[in-house]
C-alpha cells in the first residue's frame, strides 16, 4: 500500500507495479485521482498552460494499481491499517502487508500575524486556479476603479521567499500582468502592475549556486520586479502588508513562498521525526518496522553525498527516492536485492517566462533562450504524460495572445493556507477543512491575499540516482 501519489508516491507505484508484474495487489490511496507536475504549476497561474496539462491520470497510467481517493487520517502500525476519509465524507479502512509513507509536505506557516488569514499556499490546482482568477480580477478592477491609491494597490503583487516557485512565479506573472494591462483600454497611464518578491536571504535562489542567482536576478530585474533581499513581512492586513523595515506595501495579494512542512500525518505516527520528517534509513525504511517505508518530503532520507546531512525536500529527491522505494519493497518480497538512496546532482534550471531561464545542466552555465529551450526540454522529459499538449500550449503561447478570463470558480476561504490538503478544494463540511477565512473574493472588494510557499519541492534538478 502507498499513502500519497506525489512524486514519490507516483514513482513507487509505477516502478513497483513494472517490477511486480502482477505478484502483488499494490494499493494507492490519495486524495485526487492525478498526479500534478509541480514544477509547471506557475505557468498554469500565468496563463501559460491550461490546469489539467500538468496532470497525470493515475488509473490511465497506472494500470496494474488500485486507485482508492481518500485522505489518510490515521496509521495503526500494530494492526497494520490505514483510516482514511473519502471524498464524500465517509470513512474506510485499508490492510496492508508493506506500507509506503510517500504524504509530502504542506505549506510552512510562520507565526506572522495575518498570513494565515490573508495568503494562500501554492501546492495545488485548487491555489493556482484561485491565483489566475484573483490575478485578472485584480487587473480588471483596478483599471476602472478610478482611485489611484486604490489602482496601484490592486496591481500590487508580493511573493514572499525568492525559492524555485517564488521565483517563477514573479516572473511568469510580471508577463502575466503586463500582458493583461495591454487590454485594458482605459489603463492609467504611467500605472505599471508591480511585482515585489521578498527573502530573508541576502540573494534570490540561495539553494543554488551564486552564478544562477545572479542571472535570475538579472532577468526579474530587467523585467520590473522589484527584488529585496533580506526582507521580510513583519503584519499582513487586508490592505497590504508591512515590511520588517517599516515600510507598509498597499496590496490586495500577497504569494507565501516561505517553505514547506511535512504532511500532518507524519506527527501522527509517534515515531522518530528529525524537523519534523519521519526517520528513515539511506534504504527507506522505517527503524523497528521492516513493513513500513518512507520517501519524499515525508521523510528524513540520510543524503550519502554529504554525510551527517539529509536530503532536500525537493521534487527532484522525492521522484528518486520514489523509484529506490520500488526496488527496496520488492526485495523485501524477494525480488531483487535492497539498495541505499545516492543521488547526484548534474545541474538545476529556473524557468523565468518567454525564452527566459537559468539552467547549469552538468555544471555548464547556461542562460537566455539556450536555457529556456534545456529547461524545457527537462519538463518535458521529466513529465510522466500530456508531453505533446504541453508542448501545444508552449507553441500556442508564443503565437497567440493568452486568454485573460477569470471564471469565478473559487473563492479565497477555499483555498486556505493552513491546511493538510492543498490538493483539494474546501468547504465548509469537507473532510480535513481546516483554517478556513470569512472573505470573499465575490466582488473584489475584499478577500484573502494570494499565497505560495516556498517552492522548494517544485525546484528543477537535473540529476541521476
Amino acid at each position: 500500500m502507498i499513502v500519497g501519489a506525489g512524486f514519490a508516491g507516483y514513482q513507487t507505484a509505477r516502478h513497483l507495479s513494472r517490477t511486480l508484474r502482477g505478484r502483488a495487489e499494490i494499493v494507492l490511496l490519495n486524495p485526487t485521482d492525478y498526479f500534478l507536475y509541480l514544477p509547471l504549476l506557475p505557468q498554469v497561474t500565468a496563463g501559460v498552460l491550461e490546469a489539467r496539462r500538468v496532470t497525470v491520470s493515475l488509473p490511465g497510467t497506472l494500470r496494474q494499481v488500485r486507485l482508492v481517493l481518500g485522505q489518510a487520517e490515521r496509521v495503526d502500525l500494530a494492526a497494520r491499517t490505514v483510516h482514511y476519509s473519502d471524498p464524500e465524507g465517509g470513512e474506510g479502512e485499508l490492510t496492508y502487508d508493506r506500507l509506503v509513507l510517500a504524504v509530502g509536505s504542506v505549506s510552512k506557516l510562520l507565526p506572522i500575524p495575518g498570513v494565515a488569514e490573508h495568503a494562500t499556499g501554492f501546492r495545488g490546482l485548487p491555489e493556482a486556479l484561485y491565483l489566475r482568477d484573483h490575478i485578472t480580477r485584480q487587473i480588471e478592477l483596478a483599471g476602472y476603479c478610478g482611485d489611484p491609491a486604490e489602482c496601484a494597490a490592486r496591481s500590487t503583487f508580493v511573493v514572499v521567499g525568492a525559492g524555485y516557485t517564488g521565483t517563477e512565479l514573479a516572473a511568469h506573472g510580471k508577463m502575466f500582468t503586463d500582458a493583461l494591462v495591454r487590454k485594458q483600454p482605459g489603463w492609467p497611464r504611467g500605472v505599471k502592475p508591480r511585482w515585489l518578491l521578498l527573502d530573508v536571504a541576502d540573494r534570490v535562489l540561495p539553494g543554488l549556486s551564486e552564478r544562477l542567482a545572479k542571472t535570475a536576478d538579472e532577468v526579474l530585474r530587467e523585467r520590473g520586479v522589484d527584488v529585496r533581499v533580506k526582507t521580510s513581512v513583519k503584519e499582513s492586513t487586508q490592505d497590504g502588508v508591512l515590511l520588517d523595515t517599516g515600510e507598509f506595501i498597499d496590496t490586495r495579494t500577497l504569494i507565501w513562498c516561505v517553505g514547506v512542512r511535512p504532511d500532518p500525518l507524519v506527527s501522527q505516527l509517534d515515531l522518530p521525526t528529525e524537523k519534523g520528517r519521519l526517520v528513515v534509513t539511506p534504504q527507506l525504511g522505517v527503524p523497528g518496522h521492516p513493513e513500513v517505508f518512507a520517501c519524499g518530503d515525508a521523510a528524513a532520507v540520510p543524503d550519502l553525498t554529504r554525510p551527517g546531512e539529509f536530503t532536500a525536500m525537493t521534487a527532484q529527491h522525492a521522484s528518486r527516492q520514489g523509484k529506490v522505494a520500488a526496488r527496496n519493497v520488492a526485495a523485501s518480497l524477494g525480488l531483487g536485492t535492497p539498495v541505499a538512496y545516492r543521488h547526484n546532482d548534474l545541474g538545476f534550471a529556473v524557468d523565468l517566462g518567454g525564452v527566459k531561464a537559468a539552467a547549469n545542466p552538468m555544471g555548464v552555465p547556461l542562460s537566455g533562450p539556450v536555457a529556456g529551450a534545456v529547461t524545457r526540454g527537462y519538463h518535458l522529459a521529466a513529465m510522466p504524460g500530456n508531453r505533446v499538449r504541453v508542448a501545444a500550449d508552449w507553441l500556442l503561447d508564443a503565437a497567440l495572445p493568452r486568454q485573460a478570463v477569470q471564471l469565478g470558480l473559487l473563492r479565497s476561504w477555499q483555498v486556505p493556507l493552513d491546511t493538510a490538503s492543498p490538493e483539494l478544494v474546501h468547504t465548509p463540511s469537507a473532510p480535513g477543512t481546516s483554517g478556513t477565512s470569512s472573505a470573499h473574493d465575490s466582488s473584489g472588494t475584499s478577500g484573502k491575499a494570494s499565497g505560495d510557499t516556498s517552492g522548494n519541492t517544485s525546484g528543477n534538478t537535473f540529476g541521476k540516482e
